[in-house]
């Protein structure tokens, strides 16, 4: 095979699961102007990402269990038909109902996109050339959650929220006739029996988390009896999978894949970089918007140098790893991205643009820097036949990672604001001695309505910076204490292997 049409099958594998990372970012920037439109509660608006996210969790290992028994090529074709028609007629929608069914079908074939096109491109090129190959792929993967945001908020304020389901059009019609045209087919494995219990039982503790993860800050956690009931259930479930996968001679995720230390710690560490990705997309568009007071354009165009970083680290971290420990490199990687977010830490509410601009650059160099290795560890010692189960398991973790990030990192961001608010408040009364004998600014008054509800947006906004603040500090203190995962691992450079990535 020329190396021409290696690097024009690599974009046509990459466009398919691009088509998955690029509409959940931008679908949830345009939540807002669509529950307007189709007269729902936030919490109703809401059902629009979970119900696509509980279906594209549950199906991820089913489609890297089918991928080889029937080929990859039909099942990502027939994925990038049925994701871009369900997302089309998402667009189409006219009530709250109709739309949440379709995006629960658009996340059935959603899944299969990226372990398939993953595993794929694992199979069609060299082994000295695998980071090469996935320094590409974590461009693409990369592309949707750094520039979704931009896209979705142009989309939100110059268009209709429908837009930002018709853009998958073009995308998925370019995919197809790529993947068609250009894409060979790989050698089928002898079908082996399918484990209908294990799919079931694992499909439903996968939904029950996704449900706890999505659903929990609304339901206040375990205060809520749905919350408990559902946990029991997920959790009874999983158990029955586990005992399943142990007993069955045919197991519908093969327990082997987990003796591979590499492998291992590699999803370990995967879903951590769902936790940061996701967790930092939460908090750093509204802590710009909200605190620094800029617009929803604005705040895009300055977290995208974060994705230019991202990008370019990936393209160099893909040739500097042939010779260098990979894990050295995600430990400096960790340790950067834990640096740059401390130091979001310590901005207040006069936002330093350039200051941002910069951190938010070296913060995109450490997250491609961390990915690419973390790919090359993790899938070096995998054999091939595994593969296509071991891509599906290590995306299935990325997205419970990324459930995980946006649940943990808005609830904490709730509580802590709550927490600084009453503690402030305490300080803020006609009684505090301290404000009796210094004369308060203007509008701010202890006795004049007007003054008063003025001075209580002021600690409102200063309880949020502080627990935006608290938040990014987590995120910096969570990264940094993961760091001895790595000591679990081997080099594979000492195991005599070439450096293979996946993502």
């Amino acid at each position: 095979m020329s190396a021409a049409r290696l690097k024009v099958i690599t974009v046509a594998l990459i466009l398919a699961p691009l088509l998955q990372v690029l509409d959940t970012t931008i679908v949830s920037i345009a939540l807002r102007q669509m529950q307007g439109e189709l007269s729902a509660t936030q919490d109703q608006i809401s059902w629009v990402l979970t119900s696509y996210l509980v279906t594209l969790s549950v199906t991820t290992p089913l489609w890297g269990v089918l991928a080889g028994t029937f080929g990859r090529k039909p099942l990502i074709l027939i994925s990038i038909v049925g994701f871009t028609i369900f997302a089309l007629l998402s667009g189409l929608s006219h009530s709250l109902e109709e739309i949440m069914l379709w995006r629960a079908l658009q996340g059935i074939f959603g899944a299969a996109l990226l372990p398939i096109a993953m595993s794929w491109l694992l199979s069609l090129y060299p082994r000295e050339d695998f980071s090469i190959a996935m320094a590409w792929w974590g461009v693409g993967m990369m592309f949707g959650p750094v520039f979704g945001p931009t896209i979705g908020g142009y989309v939100a304020e110059y268009h209709n929220w429908r837009w930002a389901f018709f853009l998958n059009v073009p995308v998925g019609v370019l995919a197809f006739v790529m993947v068609a045209f250009v894409v060979p087919e790989t050698a089928r494995r002898p079908p082996r029996k399918f484990n209908y219990f294990g799919f079931v039982t694992l499909g439903i503790s996968i939904a029950a988390l996704q449900f706890i993860l999505d659903r929990g800050q609304r339901l206040d956690w375990f205060e809520s009896s749905t919350i408990v009931i559902v946990t029991l259930v997920g959790c009874s479930a999983f158990w029955l999978f586990v005992v399943n996968s142990l007993a069955s001679s045919t197991p519908f995720i093969d327990p082997a894949i987990f003796r591979d230390r590499n492998y291992l710690g590699g999803t370990v560490l995967r879903t951590l970089f769902g936790v940061l990705l996701f967790g930092s997309l939460v908090l750093l568009p509204p802590f710009v918007q909200e605190i620094g007071g800029y617009t929803i354009m604005d705040s895009g165009l300055i977290l995208a140098p974060r994705g230019a970083g991202t990008m370019a680290a990936s393209f160099l971290t893909g040739y500097f790893i042939k010779k260098i420990d990979p894990r050295k490199v995600i430990a400096l990687a960790m340790a950067t991205i834990a640096i740059t977010m401390w130091q979001l830490s310590t901005f207040t509410q006069d936002i330093d643009r350039d200051a941002l601009i910069i951190n938010n650059f070296i913060q995109g160099l450490a997250f491609g820097t961390f990915m690419v290795p973390l790919n090359a560890v993790a899938f070096t010692t995998m054999p091939a036949e595994q593969r296509d189960a071991g891509t599906a398991f290590y995306s299935l973790l990325n997205n419970i990672g990324r459930g995980f990030g946006v649940a943990l990192f808005s609830t904490y961001l709730a509580y802590a604001s709550q927490r600084f608010q009453a503690g402030l408040n305490e300080h803020v009364s006609p009684m505090s001695e301290t404000l009796r004998h210094v004369p308060l600014p203007l509008p701010w008054s202890l006795t004049d309505p007007v003054g008063l509800s003025a001075l209580e947006r002021t600690v409102e906004k200063q309880a949020k910076l502080l627990a935006y603040n608290a938040d990014f500090q987590l995120l910096a203190i969570l990264i940094a204490a993961c760091i001895p995962v790595l000591l679990f691992m081997n080099n594979p450079h000492k195991l005599g292997k070439p450096v293979e990535v996946g993502s």
